[in-house]
């Protein structure tokens, strides 16, 4: 009785309804984790862009050339993507611990290197012209080892100073593989931020050097990456500002002059005795100062009968910053 309701309804036979098309079920992943608990990572592109101008620094010294060095932009996947993605060949990988200040390590960044370009480093620094073998070995030498822990030393400043706006983080390298599972508390399940600079000189093909920072190491310092611009502060009030302006022209500084600086031997100097005159010599121009700073020069008179100095020049424009904070 029901089937024929429902005949009557659609205008369809039980054969009919069961030989129509259907959408096949949709499969969902359940409790798969979240590969970037930070959202947007603006933030983290930005440093990666000031550390860019550092990692240029490093590399220019050993490549003996000019070169461009570019922030690619970042990617959070799992390290065992990213390491499926790499070329096959031999690889660096150097570990840096991350240590926050006052506190014991949090994780470890990962610097990545392709083989071939430690070669070629290898092979400028002990004077030759960059050539790399034909083929590759299957590990690296003990000089190529001590090559990118050195690297590692150069890379930790320019990445110390491109984070401490946002933390105070120290990165201390560590022993260098040719495989990623031999480094410890390092798993292929992890998540980890990419970010990749690409070095080229001139129109050459650029290399690429990869930090891996562990997603579980930047969660101690999630408000810093997450922390939204300010907007522009309001106009401070102007009776505060005229005020303000006032009290800072009222400020006095002391303005002094040398007129002369004579020279006298140590015997004579021991031997001066109340009464005693010595001889000096005033120039045309004296120099007059304020504080530690030349304000200008002038010369020696006399004014409504007191001394005075009469300026003739002045080293620079009192509009402009005077010892550093007086504008």
């Amino acid at each position: 009785m029901v089937n024929e309701d429902l005949q009557r309804a659609s205008g369809q036979t039980a054969d009919e309804r069961r030989e129509r098309p259907r959408r096949p079920a949709e499969h969902v992943a359940l409790g798969v984790a979240n590969l970037n608990p930070f959202g947007d990572l603006h933030t983290v592109q930005h440093l990666s862009a000031r550390l860019a101008r550092g990692v240029r620094g490093v590399f220019e010294p050993l490549l003996r050339k000019e070169l461009r060095c570019w922030a690619e932009p970042l990617v959070v996947q799992r390290l065992a993507d990213y390491r499926a993605e790499r070329p096959a060949g031999l690889t660096a990988w150097l570990p840096l611990a991350m240590t926050a200040a006052g506190s014991l390590p949090t994780g470890q960044t990962l610097a990545v290197l392709d083989g071939r370009f430690v070669m070629e480093l290898l092979d400028l620094f002990f004077g030759g012209t960059g050539h790399t073998p034909h083929d590759l070995p299957g590990e690296f030498t003990p000089a190529a080892e001590a090559m990118v822990a050195q690297l590692g030393t150069m890379l930790a400043e320019p990445m110390r100073a491109a984070w401490e706006p946002l933390a105070k983080i120290s990165f201390v390298p560590g022993h260098v593989e040719g495989n990623p599972s031999l480094i410890s508390d390092l798993d292929i399940e992890d998540a980890v931020v990419v970010t990749r600079f690409g070095i080229a000189a001139g129109a050459a093909k650029p290399v690429f050097l990869d930090l891996l920072y562990p997603v579980a190491a930047l969660k101690p310092h999630g408000p810093s990456l997450t922390g939204k611009v300010q907007g522009k502060t309001a106009e401070p009030d102007p009776a505060w500002r005229n005020g303000l302006t006032r009290a800072v022209m009222d400020v006095r500084f002391g303005v002094r002059s040398v007129l002369a600086e004579p020279m006298v031997s140590l015997s004579m100097l021991m031997a001066l005795k109340a009464g005693d005159v010595i001889p000096i010599s005033v120039g045309g121009d004296v120099p007059v100062m304020v504080g530690g700073d030349r304000l200008g020069a002038g010369t020696v008179g006399t004014s409504n009968g007191r001394a005075a100095i009469k300026l003739t020049s002045i080293s620079y424009e009192t509009t402009t910053d005077l010892g550093g904070n007086f504008q």
